[in-house]
């Protein structure tokens, strides 16, 4: 397990003094031990996000943010987290209804990226995404969503913690966004919210293993955590000589590690950047108001890797290989729309894939269209649990997220032959636009409540997306029924929703 660099390993004394090395990446690069080579490792870059925005708007520019102008960095995962999104009554039902303007925002950055978002989770002011590229959909399924508040006694949520748990190449994830209560005298109240929200973490009812066997969590959040003792003078004169050494003893944070063991199995970056709160809006000035809030590192990114049983166990699995390495971790003081800065985290994430072939071979024919439908092949593993409520969906290369499909099929209705486990349906394509574009097929497991398998992109010609849509083998066109409404094909009957999302929004189909 990675050892924090505020911390030291039970065979060593602990250092009481730190200093601010001259060289910051010596710093880095201690919060990663030394580890052996391992063959058949792959390598996904992630990108953290955590940002209290104090209700406003996205700023026009969050390039710096989401290191789209780094050349170097080639990502595969972002994960964002806000807190203290506009929560007002109007806000909030407009959010629900239609989509929340970060959530837009990010999706209209990401998706020409080739950035999917696979998953979402938000209470009130509190969001969470989980973007990844689209190649990846078929290795990570969602496995749950969960709020926990705890203001007002746990009944509400302007404070609490959101989570996202995922399977992510056949290993456990869990992201946890949080907000914890404020004020340099609630640190006790901080812990013990923490406490609450992981406690919380539990899977009745799935074949979830407990939070604390999971490979990885990441946790994150304004977690309010304050500089004790120090005077307000004191401290903004570290801050201005860049002194920072000086305020990490007494950082709430790093005081409650020492002491609290399961607090300690955190680890997190070296704080070499400047405390994140609290600003005056519009500016980089420390609160000038008549409060005059001493600075403190509020926001963070904290990270737990599975525990071991000895520090090489790793190798005495060979199939199993995860580790985490942090590359960088800072603050982006550019940003002024809110009185706390953001701050990121960018991680290697290498594993030896549990899985590493999809469930779902898709296989578009070369001929697309007989008599304007599209004919689709496709093959799955023999361990693969099919289902009727399974669809396959056409999308633009750019969607924005899983629900955004140009067209779908029911793969029941739309079978046309099957042999040696070969699949063959076909996809009425008189919604596809009269444009030349390139596209993709999804498989959608009903079971998994995730994409299964995916297409590589391929290009629709113009000429062949005009015509009517033919019947299905029942008699009835499975796109064209309405809620409530029952296919006639031979093979099975079930009511079927208006669209696949609905089937995303209620968890599954009632029978």
């Amino acid at each position: 397990m990675e050892l924090d660099q505020e911390e030291s390993s039970s065979e060593e004394p602990e250092q009481s003094d730190v200093s601010l090395p001259d060289d910051p990446e010596s710093v880095m690069a201690s919060v990663s031990e030394q580890k052996p080579s391992e063959p058949n490792v792959w390598k996904l870059s992630m990108h953290v996000v955590t940002w209290n925005v104090a209700s406003a708007a996205p700023p026009k520019d969050l390039s710096d943010l989401l290191q789209l102008n780094n050349q170097d960095l080639d990502l595969d995962m972002y994960v964002i987290g806000l807190q203290e999104m506009n929560s007002g009554i109007v806000s909030f039902i407009s959010d629900t209804a239609f989509e929340d303007p970060w959530s837009s925002f990010f999706m209209d950055v990401l998706a020409p990226l080739s950035f999917v978002k696979v998953s979402h989770v938000r209470m009130q002011g509190l969001l969470l995404l989980i973007f990844v590229k689209y190649h990846h959909l078929p290795f990570i399924q969602i496995l749950s969503t969960k709020s926990t508040p705890t203001g007002l006694y746990g009944y509400w949520g302007n404070k609490g913690g959101v989570n996202i748990c995922l399977r992510l190449y056949g290993y456990y994830v869990s992201v946890i966004n949080c907000h914890l209560p404020p004020h340099i005298a609630n640190n006790d109240k901080r812990l013990e919210h923490f406490d609450r929200i992981l406690e919380m973490q539990n899977f009745e009812g799935y074949d979830i293993p407990n939070i604390l066997d999971h490979d990885l969590i990441l946790w994150f959040g304004d977690m309010n955590f304050r500089i004790e003792d120090l005077g307000l003078h004191f401290v903004r004169e570290c801050i201005a000589n860049q002194y920072y050494s000086a305020l990490w003893e007494k950082d709430q944070l790093r005081i409650a590690k020492k002491q609290d063991l399961l607090l300690r199995e955190f680890q997190e970056g070296p704080l070499l950047f400047p405390p994140t709160y609290k600003f005056d809006k519009n500016s980089n000035n420390y609160d000038t108001s008549e409060k005059r809030r001493k600075p403190a590192w509020t926001d963070r990114i904290l990270w737990r890797l599975k525990r071991q049983p000895q520090a090489t166990s790793y190798m005495s699995n060979p199939s199993t290989y995860f580790f985490l390495t942090l590359k960088h971790y800072g603050s982006h003081m550019m940003y002024y729309i809110s009185d706390h800065k953001p701050v990121t985290g960018t991680f290697d994430l290498e594993l030896k894939p549990l899985v590493s072939a999809p469930m779902i071979t898709l296989m578009p024919e070369s001929l697309w269209t007989i008599e304007n439908d599209m004919l689709i092949s496709y093959s799955s593993e023999p361990d693969f649990l099919s289902s009727p409520w399974d669809w396959i969906g056409l999308y633009k290369l750019g969607m924005r997220h899983i629900n955004d499909y140009v067209s779908y099929v029911w793969v029941g209705d739309n079978q046309v032959s099957f042999s040696n486990n070969l699949h063959q349906v076909y996809m009425n394509i008189s919604e596809i636009p009269d444009t030349e574009d390139y596209f993709l097929l999804c498989y959608y497991s009903s079971i998994l409540n995730s994409i299964a398998g995916i297409s590589t992109p391929f290009k629709v010609n113009a000429a062949a997306g005009v015509g009517q849509a033919s019947q299905g083998p029942g008699g009835c066109k499975p796109w064209e029924l309405g809620a409530g409404e029952t296919c006639c094909s031979p093979s099975y009957r079930h009511v079927v929703p208006a669209d696949p999302a609905a089937l995303l929004l209620e968890g599954g189909p009632t029978e």
